[in-house]
């Protein structure tokens, strides 16, 4: 399967310009090795918006998704370093998902990626599932390398600068991501594909944009 490991956290915010040189140089310079080094964890992955809200997302790829709910992680958590304490009080609009990787086409990561945010219903959610599995192929469309589902938990999909016994009806939400080669095309292939299977299972399309990647690592590389 094309994602590394069967987990993922995805983050994503919105910065301040005031603090966006500090916020880049602590992602790039601490935070992405910090967590990729954690026991687990596979690479990660940054991006920017080229059409989408918030600004900056990140991808963690994990081994399991129980990585995301084990000690380690946990402690990393617990002990932030004084930098990371500074930055993440300044996210706004901040998205969090802790998630399993439940669909993964295609061969490879691109450097386009376009998000499909969804609202599931409540209940059984396999035909929901089923409906986005068979649009999750990219066979053939040009400049498409690869599609995924997310899957968020919601007991551990909470942002952490928000009160953790706040409602929140996000931490279930669902995420189609498209990878592929070039921005426009994974708009184009984004757009309209996921709306009758979203219909037919009740469930709310939230919101899609694209990103383009600012650069990613492995656990090799540290």
């Amino acid at each position: 399967m094309p994602m590394a490991g069967t987990g993922m956290l995805m983050t994503s915010m919105d910065i301040d310009a005031a603090h966006e040189q500090e916020f880049n140089q602590w992602y790039d310079r601490e935070h992405l090795a910090e967590r990729v080094a954690i026991a687990g964890f596979v690479e990660a992955r940054r991006y920017v918006a080229v059409n989408a809200a918030p600004k900056y997302l990140g991808l963690y790829s994990t081994e399991t998704f129980e990585v995301l709910d084990s000690d380690a992680y946990r402690t990393a958590l617990a002990n932030q370093t004084a930098w990371s304490l500074a930055n993440i009080g300044r996210f706004r609009n901040m998205l969090r998902s802790v998630a399993r990787i439940t669909v993964s086409r295609g061969r490879g990561r691109g450097a386009a990626l376009g998000l499909v945010r969804i609202r599931p219903p409540e209940g059984d959610l396999s035909a929901l599932r089923e409906a986005l599995r068979a649009q999750l192929d990219p066979g053939m469309i040009h400049d498409i390398i690869s599609m995924h589902l997310m899957e968020s938990d919601a007991r551990l999909s909470k942002p952490l600068t928000d009160d953790p016994a706040a409602p929140n009806p996000a931490a279930r939400d669902w995420y189609v991501l498209i990878d592929g080669t070039d921005v426009n095309a994974v708009s184009e292939t984004m757009a309209g594909r996921f709306d009758a299977a979203i219909a037919a299972a009740g469930a709310q399309l939230i919101s899609s944009g694209t990103y383009r990647l600012m650069w990613d690592l492995a656990k090799a590389d540290l």
